[in-house]
């Protein structure tokens, strides 16, 4: 009964994403949809940016968390 009510549940789209910062090499958890300017927190490169609706992400993607 369980499986026949899983498509009526709403799953949300929006996911974290573990990043690489491109400038010191510090990994650090980003949200896909992040509003404001994501700054790394070792060095304060920009790691992602607001773009209407997901972040554009500047760094590199290491995995995306679940």
């Amino acid at each position: 009964m369980a499986e026949s009510w899983e498509w009526l549940i709403p799953r949300p789209r929006s996911k974290f994403v573990q990043v690489v910062c491109n400038e010191c090499g510090n990994r650090q958890v980003v949200f896909e949809h992040a509003k404001t300017v994501v700054k790394c927190m070792v060095c304060g490169a920009v790691l992602a940016r607001p773009a209407g609706g997901k972040a554009v992400i500047m760094a590199k993607k290491e995995r995306t968390l679940e």
